[in-house]
């Protein structure tokens, strides 16, 4: 099949590979109808993350099942799919807590950017749909597979409540769909700290009442401003670095609660910040799984269009040019058509 690789920082390629194939009796084999690039993929892209050169890259997918192993009982083939990032079997202790991203069976979709995915524990990790969706359904199917379930998860994790003021630390994907996470768990007041206009119209239209451009000592400044001082009741940290950890606990209030879904890079924890002024963090991975029923649902009722994050569309062959595009912050996000 082809599928997308990595050789080297910068170097991403469509190469042939093997098809994937049945490992497991509860694995299933999923014909990609749409895929996109995430920004976690930048990483490596960037040489930030370790890469094996040659390796397949990409785990955000939608499609249609192939084939599925003979312990597979909830899906057969033609049934189409949303492919959670991170594969779990819903059924151990873990699972069964709210943490499928923590899964005894964890799995990850290690070829999304491709023909055909396999999934492991197809059974507990993919949630189906009534038949093939309508084609401008596609793209928000798609962000359920990762950047709406994350954004999601930062908003739950951040304790977004109704009335209160939720900030956004972030404009990727992964950061607007957090503002509309916020939306719809009730938030008065959501603030998007933004420096990009086409961002900051995504985010206007996901739910945001503010935009803050600023950043560093300045950004700090302008939402305590907003803020009449007393500082954000929840935050939610969608990037991932350093800096934006260190602005989301200066503008968490006392009490509240940092919610942190970027892959931590460079990020060292104030902890006697957060002892001083009762600041807690909580977050990680998101349970991609446990969050999809609803935001299933919410999407098929016409309640979220987190596809709209998606402001390029390329075909599987110019993949290149849709990690250049993220890259240089010339796409908010890439979708891709085998």
């Amino acid at each position: 099949m082809r599928a997308t690789t990595i050789h080297a920082p910068h170097d991403i390629r469509l190469s042939e590979v093997p098809d994937p194939v049945i490992e497991a009796d509860t694995d299933a084999i999923v014909r990609v109808v749409a895929a996109c690039i995430c920004g976690s993929d930048l990483w490596p892209y960037r040489g930030e993350n370790d890469i094996t050169p040659g390796n397949t890259i990409g785990h955000e997918a939608v499609g249609v099942i192939e084939t599925v192993g003979p312990a597979v009982r909830s899906f057969r083939p033609g049934d189409f799919v949303v492919v959670p990032f991170c594969h779990c079997d819903n059924t151990c202790a873990h699972c069964l807590a709210g943490v499928q991203s923590a899964c005894v069976n964890h799995g990850v979709t290690s070829s999304g950017q491709a023909q055909y995915a396999r999934v492991g524990q197809a059974d507990g990790s993919l949630v189906k749909t009534d038949g093939m969706p309508d084609a401008d359904l596609v793209p928000s199917l798609l962000a359920l597979s990762d950047v709406m379930a994350t954004g999601w998860h930062a908003a739950v994790a951040a304790g977004v409540r109704p009335g209160g003021t939720a900030v956004v630390v972030g404009d990727g994907a992964v950061g607007l769909c957090a503002v509309l996470a916020a939306r719809e768990q009730g938030a008065e007041r959501i603030v998007a700290m933004s420096r990009h206009e086409s961002r900051q119209q995504v985010a206007k239209e996901f739910g945001a009442t503010d935009l803050v451009a600023e950043r560093g000592d300045e950004g700090v400044a302008a939402i305590l401003d907003l803020t009449d001082g007393v500082g954000a009741d929840s935050v939610l940290e969608c990037v991932g670095t350093g800096s934006a950890m260190d602005t989301a606990f200066r503008i968490a209030r006392p009490g509240s609660t940092v919610g942190f879904v970027g892959v931590p890079h460079g990020v060292e924890l104030p902890v006697r910040t957060m002892f001083r002024r009762n600041i807690g963090l909580h977050g990680g991975m998101a349970p991609v799984r446990a969050y999809l029923p609803d935001l299933l649902q919410r999407v098929l009722d016409g309640r979220i269009e987190p596809g709209r994050i998606f402001d390029l569309t390329l075909p599987l062959d110019d993949v290149a040019e849709g990690y250049r595009a993220m890259d240089e912050r010339r796409a908010i996000k890439v979708l891709l058509q085998p």
